[in-house]
């Protein structure tokens, strides 16, 4: 369980297929603060830590990445020098800044446009069709693992939707959102409570 506020911005020093892909991602933290069979969220794909190493300040883990897990992500996430959004798992008592994110991501958007809005910047996403119906002005999107406020959402004629974020200059400096640009893939993942509550309601109909 995670709370989509990023804690460090790592990057894949190695990525290599054996049978499932092995990449190797370098952090800031100390690895005596990371266990053996740990989960991380890197940029909002929950992973386990299958070997670490390196020093405080300079250290790095390997996981595993399922073809389940490739196939679901943005295409090309898992390069070697991608840079990804790290958060290490939630602990009892941690507080819960951002909303409950369960690492796992239920979909690719595409950035369709960033305007600077005031300090900030305004990002309009285009999210799937199979997506759309959970998605709701002041909702909670999850988005390379950042929880982010819904601002606004317009529907589409496919039945796709559009929806508006506003990055404040903190959140696009200590994530890889600043380095977003238009027609960049991002991996989403809607709100759990949203989840439930379209599954009732569809029940009902």
């Amino acid at each position: 369980m995670f709370t989509g506020i990023v804690t460090a911005v790592g990057q894949i020093r190695e990525a290599r297929q054996s049978g499932d892909l092995r990449a190797v991602i370098t952090c800031p933290w100390d690895p005596a603060g990371i266990a053996m069979g740990a989960s991380i969220a890197c940029s909002g794909v929950c992973l386990t830590v299958i070997d670490k190493g390196g020093v405080e300040g300079d250290a790095w883990f390997a996981v595993q990445i399922s073809a389940e897990s490739v196939s679901r992500t943005v295409s090309g996430r898992w390069a070697e020098g991608t840079a990804l959004n790290l958060e290490q798992a939630l602990k009892l008592g941690d507080e819960l800044g951002g909303h409950i994110v369960t690492g796992h991501v239920d979909g690719v958007g595409t950035v369709v446009s960033i305007t600077p809005e005031g300090d900030s910047l305004r990002f309009v996403i285009a999210a799937p069709a199979e997506l759309a119906p959970y998605l709701a002005p002041k909702g909670s999107i999850t988005v390379d693992g950042v929880s982010l406020t819904v601002n606004d959402v317009a529907d589409q004629s496919d039945g796709s939707c559009h929806f508006m974020l506003n990055i404040i200059p903190h959140t696009a400096e200590v994530t890889t959102i600043g380095a977003l640009k238009a027609g960049d893939g991002v991996n989403l993942e809607i709100d759990v409570l949203a989840r439930y509550l379209q599954r009732m309601q569809s029940l009902r109909g």
